[in-house]
């Protein structure tokens, strides 16, 4: 396996955990927002580090030159590949302008300490390249909002019950599907428990509920820290992908879509603004978890895509609407706020991560959304409908919203609306990337797309789906190694 120059995994990991220790010695100072401001930068950093090092090997997959953690870990236990380089930047620049974005007044609410545990975890999952250590991992990064919901002293019974239902099915599952033999239909069984657990953690329905119950419960800032970078999805990649039979992918494309749907129909008839952001983002994660199942290098390429400008855009327009929460309180929908004439950045910006999210032209979103529905309609003629259907629901919900928040008869108020210089230089960061990913798409595309043949032709390798997937054999040559070798 090629080797980075510098061990970034392994620092990137732990600087939020170090980074977690600093700010509980530093106690409740004023500057402290400051200083997590300071950690969440350097994590950004060393990501990117690690994507251009990555990139510049060449290599399908990497892990660090030093070993820091050798003594703890085997040496691939954490690997960055083809499908995690871009993820890993992702999850930290969600982490910082949500950090970015937080007003002081908020920062006792949001708790720094747990969100820089969250970072850690986050990355480490992303990183992760042996499934025991991922499922601990995905069960682990359960416990901080669960701590959040304790302190606020919330119902948690609804989170509780379906964290423990996905965290029961993973170790069982895998467990049992290692003790099966990989080309017996016996294989059926723990490959169902885990796409269960998986379906749970992406809130697919019915398996939504928690969702929504932990963007009325939590502080914004935490749901959306959890939901963003779309863990279940890169689980149902890692877990699901190369031990499901094509029925069983199917099956998962259908329940997404109708999840999509769902969602967009939901959203659209919200009252409230952090209900309508919850079912907008279950609409667009399961056109990104519809498209993974199709298995073939177009649709795998637009989900990829769509992976990343969803990250994007609706972490963008969460945090615009956490802005505005913590100005004027939670947002109703049933009224019109007129607050474009004081926040108009804020406004172009809601409505700029709004349409780039539903993949508006000229946005990073638009080329994903076109290859999803490519690749769809090659193998599934009516997915491609049901995923222009959920666009157009999610679309019209954007606008409606705009028109909610920003028009109308402007309201007086006593405190300052305006953005502040953290949350410009985070719509600046956010705006660049929807942006420039959009004009010149190339460079992303062409990385997804040896990704997703690397993806379709290890599970056409696997030995439980040597009779393969027909529509994935079309586009899936390639010489190489894998992307994800199998599994201890």
């Amino acid at each position: 396996m090629s080797e980075l120059h510098f061990p970034w995994i392994e620092i990137s990991i732990l600087v939020p955990l170090l980074g977690t220790v600093w700010i509980q010695l530093l106690g409740d100072r004023e500057n402290i927002l400051r200083h997590a401001i300071a950690i969440c930068s350097l994590t950004l950093v060393l990501t990117i580090g690690e994507l251009i090092d990555f990139v510049s090997i060449g290599s399908f997959e990497a892990h660090d030159h030093w070993l820091l953690l050798d003594w703890l870990f085997h040496r691939d236990v954490f690997v960055v590949d083809e499908l995690s380089a871009f993820q890993l930047p992702l999850v930290a620049l969600i982490f910082l302008v949500t950090v970015m974005s937080t007003l002081r007044t908020k920062a006792p609410r949001f708790s720094l300490k747990l969100t820089l545990i969250s970072e850690c975890l986050m990355l480490a999952t992303f990183s992760c390249r042996s499934s025991w250590m991922l499922i601990a991992l995905l069960i682990a990064s359960t416990v901080p909002p669960y701590l959040e919901l304790r302190k606020r002293k919330r119902c948690t019974r609804i989170y509780v019950l379906h964290m423990a239902i996905s965290a029961a099915l993973l170790p069982v599952g895998y467990g049992w599907l290692s003790a099966v033999d990989q080309t017996s239909s016996a294989i059926l069984i723990p490959g169902a428990l885990l796409t269960v657990a998986a379906l749970i953690r992406s809130g697919i329905f019915p398996f939504h509920l928690w969702m929504t119950d932990l963007f009325e419960k939590a502080t914004f800032g935490t749901a959306i820290l959890f939901s963003t970078p779309l863990v279940g999805a890169y689980a149902v990649m890692r877990l699901v992908l190369p031990i499901a039979p094509s029925w069983a992918l199917q099956s998962i494309a259908v329940l997404s879509l109708v999840t999509a749907v769902y969602a967009g129909s939901m959203a659209l008839i919200q009252r409230e603004a952090r209900r309508m952001f919850c079912f907008l983002f279950l609409s667009q994660s399961a056109l990104v978890l519809a498209g993974l199942e199709l298995v073939t290098p177009i649709g795998l390429t637009g989900a990829l895509c769509l992976w990343l400008s969803v990250g994007l855009s609706l972490t963008g327009f969460g945090i615009t609407l956490r802005c505005i929460e913590a100005r004027i309180s939670r947002v109703a929908l049933a009224d019109y706020h007129g607050l474009y004439r004081q926040m108009p950045m804020l406004a172009g910006f809601f409505l700029l991560t709004g349409l780039a999210a539903i993949g508006f032209p000229a946005t990073v979103g638009f080329v994903g959304m076109e290859l999803l529905i490519e690749g769809a309609v090659d193998v599934y003629p009516f997915v491609g409908t049901m995923v222009v259907i959920a666009a157009a629901l999610c679309g019209i919900t954007v606008l409606s919203a705009y028109f909610r928040i920003f028009t109308g008869h402007p309201t007086r108020t006593v405190v300052p609306m305006h953005a502040r210089p953290a949350e410009r230089i985070a719509v600046l960061m956010l705006t660049l990337l929807i942006l420039g990913g959009g004009l010149v798409p190339q460079p992303g595309v062409a990385s997804r797309y040896h990704a997703a043949k690397e993806l379709t032709r290890l599970r056409q390798s696997y030995p439980g789906n040597a009779d393969g997937n027909v529509a994935a054999e079309k586009g899936a040559g390639t010489n190489g190694t894998g992307l994800v070798s199998r599994r201890r």
